[in-house]
C-alpha cells in the first residue's frame, strides 16, 4: 500500500472521550441538552483497536411534545441498543451522509457501542459502504450477536453494559489490516487539521492515488473522502457558530476552506437547515434560556 500506512502502530491508542460540554456534531446542543441527557464511557484496551468509546443517552418526555435531536454524525459506524416507544433491539448504524434526526418521544434509552472511523469495516471484514443512511439488526450483519441485546438491555447500568460488548467483541479475533491503519491515519489528520480542505491535498500528503483513496474511504469508512473532509468542516463551523463565533463569517468560511462566504452558507444551509447566521442566533438565546435558569436576570455571560 503506498504512503504512510507501515508509519502507522497497528494498535491505536485509546481515544480520549470528550468532555460533556465537547459537542462537536451536535446542533442545537443547549436546546437539545434540555430533552435529553449523555454520557460517555472510554473503551477498554482489548477493544480499543476498533472501538473509540461508548455513549449512553435517555429521555423521560412523557406529557410532553417529542422532541427531534439532530446530528451531524461522524464519519464512523455505531452499534446501538435500543429501548423506546417506537423500537427495541440492536442496529448497526452505517454512516449518515445527511443531517441525522432522531425523534424522542415519551420514554426511552440508547447505549451505543462508537468505532473509530473505519473500525467497524476492519473488525468485521464487511464493505460498510453496503449501509450507508442505513440502521440494519444487528443479527444480520452479526449473527453471532444473537442474544447479546438482551442481556445488554437487561442490565442497568452503562459500565455493566461496556463490559457485556467488550467481552463479546473480545472473543473477535482479527489479523493487522494496513489499509484500516492508513484509513485511520488519515481520518485523524482530516479532523485535526483544519488546513486540510481539499482531497488532492490528502493525497499529495499520504502519497495514495485519488482512487485508491476513493475505494478504501467506501469499502472502511461507508463515504468518499470529499465528502468526510466537508463533514469535519461543517461540524467546525457549527461549533463555532454555536459559540458565538460570528463576527466575521467570511473569514470563517475562508478558514473552512469555501471559495466564499455565499459558498459556505449555501452548503451550511442544505446540510443544516438554517443560514449560519441564524443557526447562530437559535444557539444563542437556546444557551441564554438555559443559563436564565441559574443566574439572576442580567448577570448572563457574553457570547
Amino acid at each position: 500500500m503506498p504512503g504512510d500506512a507501515d508509519q502507522v502502530s497497528t494498535a491505536p491508542e485509546p481515544a480520549d472521550v470528550p468532555a460533556l460540554d465537547d459537542v462537536k456534531g451536535i446542533l442545537h446542543p443547549d436546546e437539545q441538552a434540555r430533552h435529553r441527557s449523555l454520557a460517555r464511557l472510554p473503551a477498554g484496551p482489548d477493544v480499543g483497536r476498533f472501538v473509540e468509546w461508548y455513549w449512553s443517552v435517555r429521555w423521560d418526555l412523557r406529557g410532553r411534545p417529542p422532541y427531534y435531536a439532530e446530528v451531524l454524525s461522524y464519519p464512523c459506524v455505531n452499534v446501538t441498543f435500543e429501548r423506546t416507544t417506537t423500537r427495541t433491539g440492536g442496529f448497526v448504524s452505517g454512516v449518515s451522509t445527511t443531517k441525522y434526526i432522531r425523534e424522542l418521544s415519551e420514554a426511552g434509552e440508547a447505549f451505543g457501542v462508537r468505532f473509530r472511523a473505519g473500525g467497524f469495516g476492519a473488525f468485521t471484514g464487511l464493505d460498510v459502504g453496503s449501509f450507508r443512511d442505513a440502521a440494519v439488526p444487528l443479527t444480520e450483519v452479526l449473527p453471532a450477536a444473537e442474544g447479546l441485546t438482551e442481556r445488554v438491555l437487561a442490565v442497568p447500568s452503562d459500565q455493566q453494559r461496556r463490559t457485556i460488548i467488550e467481552d463479546f467483541f473480545a472473543g473477535h479475533q482479527t489479523a493487522d489490516d494496513p489499509n484500516y491503519r492508513l484509513v485511520l491515519h488519515i481520518v485523524e489528520a482530516m479532523e485535526r487539521d483544519q488546513e486540510l480542505t481539499r482531497v488532492d491535498q490528502v493525497t499529495e500528503r499520504f502519497d495514495v492515488p485519488i482512487r485508491t483513496l476513493q475505494r478504501i474511504f467506501r469499502r472502511y469508512v461507508g463515504a468518499g473522502p470529499k465528502w468526510v473532509l466537508r463533514r469535519y468542516r461543517l461540524q467546525d463551523g457549527a461549533d463555532l457558530l454555536a459559540r458565538g463565533h460570528i463576527e466575521d463569517l467570511a473569514a470563517l468560511a475562508a478558514h473552512l476552506g469555501y471559495f466564499d462566504q455565499a459558498h459556505f452558507s449555501r452548503e451550511f444551509a442544505a446540510e443544516v437547515g438554517m443560514a449560519p447566521l441564524e443557526y447562530a442566533k437559535n444557539s444563542i438565546r437556546s444557551r441564554n434560556e438555559v443559563t436564565s435558569r441559574v443566574l439572576p436576570t442580567g448577570n448572563y455571560p457574553r457570547s
